[in-house]
């Protein structure tokens, strides 16, 4: 058996330097933090073959003195630390004292320092460890120290060295840390002889984050300010649109120390919940504040891994700081035009008039008390394209207060009154209702009719017919209040349209109706007039995107998306207590056996929200599901959320929760390429312009801005 013995100091340092010096990049670190620590004000990293030929760490601090210059590459030399008390309240980056002795070990070093009060600097030269003389040298003031043949003495490390580029992109993202953390020193990095990085050292974590991680992500930052007891959180966040696909730049800094905390990064993420796509992280520069006793870094010999006293308080001031920064912001992500409309020009096959109306739809708004314009006598005079059947229409008499006149054009003297619960249709039945340009400044009525496609029998009232296949009631949006003196309307009276089941629209509205289910009544004020909101729906396209102006900018708004953030916010804010319904026969549809035991490990999360699922042999049946899920989605939708459940793998009930309202949210909402009525939609506009929705609970911006200088561009304006 071995006798027990005591290490050469020789091999003792060199298993001392496997934990403290991994590569090049730990080298740079160390020597970094020790400028900081020494007070410099600008630090230079110049660096050759990755750094394992040759590394450089210059600055201006305060120094070495002479007479101390050898005792610095002993281990545990350290001038940061007296007692035992100093290790409860670590100011400083460095206080082991083993980093110097470390990389000499395992290296060929060169220093040169100066104090303030020397006229000349001293040299001294270490190889494996082993010093030679102190000399005088002329140097300016701070320190240099120079490492060259890192690990020469040691084969075994070596050989498991990366490519120089890899090495040398290491010891880059050192230097950047460390620019992040102090920007007040300013940061120089050079590789192979080109400068690759230059900080202000003003002070500003801005300029630092802007110098260090570029333009196009510094502009998607948005700036956190916090604070929680006895703590302070500052720095940036990226908004949930400009995510990356790594944490890679998730950047923590504890007191001026890069650190890797798994609890920032938790909390961080947290604050993005329901905001973010799946796969997406945020980006972040997080500057956390504490008092010096609060935090345990003696942790680690690299010091990146650090104890908080306090683990709920640091997770709440991070959590709120993030949260309140997202929630603050009420920017949408900005469209760019490819080119510059150079080399390219638009021809508009078969260009017609603006102020044709379609042959399927007839758009007319009327003012109470006041006569149509120009262009509105022009559209009810012009003769619509005959449909394929005629229909015909009652008298002028058949209905007090509405008028007909020659090709299908409507009058209406009433006040206008806001509409009942939304209808909604499916794309390619008539033609989309155009709307803004032409409406007037003040409120009237909005009429939108589809030519019925079977003749209406006379003195019936007007009805319009969009022909969609039945579904459940779907949660609409809330409605405004309405107003008081608003004159009662003469309601609709459908009649059932032959050949196939039909969706009732109506024309003329009755006022106020009752709140949807599930919804509590609309404590809202009136809406603004449109000439005193800041902005003005100038209509839709291709049946999903809403066109909002605002001043020199133009907001094309996803109304799915939208809708659906409004509805997973109401439903989470009001607790979602869902009216559910029996349905006469159950609705029976098979899953994957892991999806269906899925589901049903988590029934009472189902019957929660007014699901209930029983097994029926190999199917699932379901016998009662609230109102905010049409029939036919109950498969879609219990399918999806089988699937959520599976692929995120989450036992947390309120995880399950988030997901059960993101899929019901989702089924309720609006459909891209369903007409909608202006109302609706001037009220999803109204949601996200206000700043109260921004992104979709899957983290999709729900609106994309253009400038006018961008959209000049393309006409050569610009």
């Amino acid at each position: 058996m071995p006798n027990i013995q005591v290490l050469d100091p020789h091999v003792a340092d060199l298993i001392a330097a496997g934990e403290v010096v991994e590569r090049p990049a730990s080298v740079a670190k160390e020597l970094m933090e020790n400028a900081v620590d020494a007070g410099a004000s600008k630090v230079t990293v110049e660096i050759s073959h990755g750094g394992m030929a040759f590394l450089r760490v210059t600055d201006d601090g305060k120094g070495i003195p002479a007479g101390e210059l050898k005792t610095a590459f002993l281990r545990h030399a350290t001038s940061k630390l007296h007692t035992e008390y100093d290790l409860e309240a670590i100011g400083t980056l460095g206080f082991r004292g083993e980093a110097l002795a470390a990389i000499s070990a395992v290296s060929r070093v060169e220093v040169m320092t100066r104090t303030p009060d020397a006229p000349l600097g001293s040299a001294l030269t270490l190889e494996g460890g082993v010093p030679g003389e102190v000399e005088e040298a002329g140097c300016p003031l701070g320190t240099t120290m120079v490492v060259r043949d890192l690990f020469y003495n040691t084969p075994a490390r070596l050989k498991f060295m990366k490519k120089d580029s890899a090495e040398g992109a290491a010891v880059f993202s050192a230097v950047q840390r460390l620019a992040l953390s102090h920007p007040e020193v300013s940061v120089k990095f050079i590789r192979e002889g080109k400068q690759e990085l230059l900080t202000p050292g003003d002070g500003k974590l801005k300029s630092a984050v802007y110098a260090v991680l570029g333009r196009e992500l510094a502009l998607g930052l948005r700036e956190v300010k916090g604070s929680g007891e006895d703590m302070t959180v500052t720095g940036f966040v990226s908004l949930p649109a400009c995510c990356r696909n790594s944490r890679g730049n998730q950047y923590f800094f504890v007191n001026g120390r890069q650190v890797k905390s798994p609890l920032m990064m938790a909390a961080l993420e947290e604050a993005y919940r329901n905001q973010r796509m799946v796969g997406k992280y945020p980006a972040c520069v997080l500057h956390l504040t504490t008092k010096l006793n609060a935090v345990d870094v003696n942790v680690h010999p690299a010091k990146t891994e650090v104890k908080f006293g306090q683990e709920r308080q640091v997770f709440s001031a991070v959590y709120h700081a993030v949260l309140s920064a997202l929630e603050g912001d009420r920017s949408h992500p900005a469209l760019t035009l490819e080119g510059s409309g150079k080399g390219r020009e638009t021809t508009l096959p078969g260009w017609k008039s603006t102020d044709t109306v379609t042959p399927n739809q007839t758009t007319i708004t009327v003012q109470p008390g006041k006569a149509p314009s120009q262009m509105e006598e022009r559209a009810s005079a012009r003769p619509a394209a005959a449909p394929s059947a005629p229909p015909a229409v009652p008298t002028a008499a058949a209905r007090p207060g509405v008028g007909l006149e020659a090709g299908g054009a409507v009058q209406v003297s009433t006040p206008a009154v806001a509409p009942s619960a939304p209808v909604r249709s499916q794309p390619g039945k008539g033609a989309s209702p155009l709307f803004g340009k032409s409406r007037p400044r003040s409120r009237g009525v909005d009429v939108f009719w589809d030519e019925p496609e079977e003749p209406v029998a006379p003195k019936e009232p007007v009805r319009v017919i969009s022909q969609m296949s039945p579904a459940a009631p779907v949660a609409p949006i809330p409605e405004e209040k309405e107003p008081e003196k608003a004159a009662p309307q003469e309601k609709v009276v459908p009649s059932p349209a032959p050949a196939q089941p039909s969706v009732i629209k109506e024309a003329v509205v009755a006022p106020a109706p009752a709140s949807p289910i599930g919804e509590e009544p609309s404590k809202e004020e009136e809406p603004l007039r449109e000439e005193e909101r800041p902005w003005r729906m100038a209509g839709e396209v291709l049946n999903t995107y809403i066109i909002v102006e605002q001043g020199d900018q133009v907001f094309f708004i996803d109304k799915h998306a939208a809708h659906e953030r409004m509805n997973f916010d109401r439903m989470k804010a009001q607790g979602y207590d869902p009216m559910a319904q029996s349905l006469l026969a159950p609705v029976v549809f098979r899953l994957e056996p892991e999806e269906q035991q899925a589901l049903l490990e988590r029934r009472e999360l189902l019957e929660e929200f007014g699901f209930e699922v029983d097994e029926l042999g190999d199917s699932l049946a379901v016998r009662q599901a609230p109102f905010d899920v049409a029939v036919e989605d109950i498969p879609s939708t219990l399918a999806e959320l089988a699937h959520k459940l599976l692929t995120t793998g989450t036992a947390d009930p309120a995880a399950a929760r988030d997901e059960l309202l993101h899929t019901m949210a989702c089924k309720a909402a609006i459909k891209g390429g369903w007409k909608t009525s202006p109302q609706e939609l001037e009220r999803v506009a109204r949601a996200v312009m206000d700043g109260a929705v921004k992104y979709c609970p899957h983290g999709r911006p729900v609106a994309i801005e253009l400038t006018k200088k961008e959209l000049e561009k393309q006409f050569k304006r610009a």
